[in-house]
């Protein structure tokens, strides 16, 4: 069964007094990358928290968010610094009786200085980040169950291009069969249209034949072909991480689909390699979000 790299999966977890939710989200990227975006209060545990994503995850660019709730207020309970309030009373004061103002001090006056209010986080203690890690837990289930969705939606449109690959191999072999006997036959007429019957050394000439059309044989390369799309099927049903494996067949493939178009004497040869090389590379496109 194969993953793909994007998906998208949430965590919920907590108690009474405190709550924890986990965003997380994965693209496709080359290497394993992990990015999150923690409350002060996480900062010391940043390490653990990636172990337990790298545990889950083996490959793709990783953005997780983590919010805490304690007493229903989000990473934290907001106080007010006292001394800031005071000092900020106090400045409105002396801009009153500077600029002469009457009017009272109103709340919305004091409110616009956001500097008077402080967060008040409180230790991560044990049960607390036992919480935490339940809710990242659940996210990562969740994200894994989308990529495994997506892996299955990629696995059958590349299960149906090998196929069709498969296909135009069969059609290459039984042409190719027909197509070598119909040139050889065409290279003894046009020696002979070339040559008088008298200069013809047939013995020669049927030697010289036989080498252009050995140079025009694509048998290994076929079974070569083969051997590497029933390696390429293999792997995408039994391996667990067959990304970079499938990569590497794929050019494989590609390069004996070259081989045959440019040693083919056929045209309707040349276009089934040319059909080949075209499915290879929808292929390829899809692997890259392969995890």
């Amino acid at each position: 069964m194969i993953y793909s790299m994007t998906g998208y999966g949430k965590g919920l977890a907590g108690n009474k007094k405190f709550a924890t939710e986990v965003e997380i989200k994965s693209v496709n990227s080359r290497f394993f990358e992990v990015y999150l975006k923690l409350p002060s209060a996480l900062t010391a545990f940043d390490y653990e928290l990636r172990e337990i994503i790298k545990s889950k995850i083996k490959r793709g660019k990783i953005n997780a968010v983590i919010t805490l709730k304690r007493n229903g207020q989000e990473n934290g309970l907001i106080s007010i610094d006292p001394t800031k309030l005071k000092n900020h009373i106090a400045l409105l004061n002396k801009i009153k009786s500077a600029a002469k103002i009457k009017d009272s001090i109103k709340l919305e006056d004091i409110l616009v200085n956001k500097d008077i209010f402080a967060s008040e986080e409180a230790k991560i203690g044990t049960t607390d980040f036992s919480i935490i890690k339940s809710a990242l837990n659940k996210a990562l289930v969740d994200l894994n169950r989308m990529k495994k969705n997506e892996g299955a939606v990629l696995s059958k449109d590349i299960m149906l291009r090998a196929t069709n690959i498969e296909k135009s191999i069969a059609s290459i072999e039984k042409e190719f069969r027909k197509s070598i006997k119909d040139y050889f036959i065409n290279l003894q007429k046009r020696a002979s249209e070339l040559i008088s019957s008298a200069e013809i050394d047939r013995e020669r000439l049927n030697l010289e034949l036989a080498l252009l059309a050995d140079r025009a044989d694509i048998t290994e390369e076929c079974v070569r072909l083969k051997s590497h799309l029933n390696f390429f099927k293999t792997t995408l049903k039994n391996e667990q991480e067959p990304g970079r494996k499938l990569n590497f067949l794929c050019q494989e493939i590609n390069r004996e689909a070259n081989t045959i178009s440019s040693k083919s004497v056929s045209t309707v040869i040349i276009h089934k390699a040319v059909h080949i090389k075209e499915e290879v590379e929808k292929i390829r496109e899809q692997i890259q979000n392969i995890e």
